[in-house]
């Protein structure tokens, strides 16, 4: 299928040429503004489908909205129809096309348009009023809100809120790529209004409060939960926008005669990650725990864990090493400990359910 993206150098036209980039059976034909009115006559007699994102949101002057929306609609829905081909047709709208404003009053024409090309040729159409769209590659104070924050904030930049209480209804890039991917193979004859889901809300101070957390996350160690829903697409968003000397950061390092010892990540309620190292014949822990436990994994040299029941002093050693991957796990009430049995460093990773707490650290010293 060959799809003409209108706008393919925009935010969400980028986004959707990789993603099609990324599938069989697709061939991208871009438009831009940097094109003529005779080469969007050109591409679209060799389109199988079209996704219209081209359009004005923040003008120079006021008529740009109707020619960038409206006029240009217009001209596209007459190119398809002077194929004589019927050409399915995705239109990007907005939720603004409800409101009587010159942004909104143009959208609306632009649906207009492309409504007139369905009832006179039988032309498939879809209109997507979308609401704000966020996610990477969006120009910030441009494309939304979210942009603007999350590259101000990342960028060590202030930012300003008018109205904390504001809401906003958003949905996130992705979703709107697999939506409009997903149409491009059924669109039926006529006009059909489609969705893309989820539409997240959130007020704008929540929202500002949510990626200043994220960035400070880097300091606490303590990440936020970024796995799903709005969380992990805003996530995704804020770190598309650091520059690239701020893709890594650094992490405190304790260290004695024995090794180092270095916490990597805390979760909010899945406990945390870290590393240690050891020097050959060195043994580490010596310590019991009522409640916490932790997996431990040798991800280099060797290691012998020793455990012993704190009160019937029943004992069990296990040995392990690189060469095998293999989780040990700690037991509440028996007391543990791991030396170092190779020749070299060993280097460990940990995961332990719960983060560290100097005040109730659940680690009583007893030796195995």
């Amino acid at each position: 299928m060959r799809v003409l993206i209108t706008g393919s150098n925009g935010f969400i036209g980028k986004n959707l040429a990789v993603r099609l980039g990324e599938l069989e059976g697709y061939e991208v034909i871009g438009f831009d503004k940097e094109d003529s009115l005779s080469d969007l006559r050109e591409r679209v007699e060799h389109a199988d489908s079209v996704v219209h994102l081209a359009g004005v949101n923040r003008p120079a002057n006021i008529k740009e909205f109707a020619e960038g929306n409206a006029d240009l609609t217009a001209r596209l829905c007459e190119f398809i129809s002077s194929t004589g081909r019927n050409i399915p047709l995705i239109l990007s709208s907005s939720i603004q096309a409800e409101r009587a404003n010159p942004y909104g009053e143009s959208k609306r024409a632009a649906e207009e348009v492309v409504e007139e090309l369905a009832r006179r040729t039988g032309n498939p159409v879809a209109i997507y009023r979308l609401p704000n769209v966020f996610g990477k590659w969006s120009r910030p104070n441009y494309n939304s809100v979210v942009a603007t924050f999350c590259h101000n904030i990342a960028n060590d930049l202030p930012i300003q809120i008018n109205d904390r209480a504001a809401q906003l209804s958003l949905v996130y890039v992705d979703d709107v790529i697999a939506e409009f991917i997903s149409s491009l193979g059924k669109v039926a004859p006529g006009v059909r209004q489609g969705r893309v889901e989820p539409v997240y809300s959130i007020d704008l101070g929540e929202l500002a409060a949510q990626i200043e957390a994220f960035k400070n996350c880097r300091d606490s160690l303590v990440s936020e939960r970024v796995g799903t829903g709005l969380v992990r697409a805003l996530y995704a968003t804020y770190v598309s926008y650091l520059p690239p000397d701020k893709f890594t950061y650094h992490l405190p390092r304790h260290g004695d005669d024995r090794g180092v010892f270095v916490e990597m990540l805390k979760t909010q309620d899945s406990g945390q990650f870290s590393f240690f190292t050891a020097r050959p014949g060195i043994t580490r822990g010596g310590h019991y725990h009522h409640t916490k436990t932790e997996k431990f994994l040798v991800i280099k040299g060797a290691a012998r864990f020793g455990f012993r029941h704190i009160v019937t002093n029943e004992r069990y050693e296990v040995f392990t090493s690189s060469d095998k991957p293999q989780v040990v796990e700690t037991v509440p009430g028996w007391t543990h400990d791991i030396t170092n049995v190779g020749d070299g460093e060993m280097v460990v990773m940990l995961w332990a359910n719960e983060i560290f707490d100097r005040n109730r650290p659940d680690t009583i010293a007893s030796k195995v």
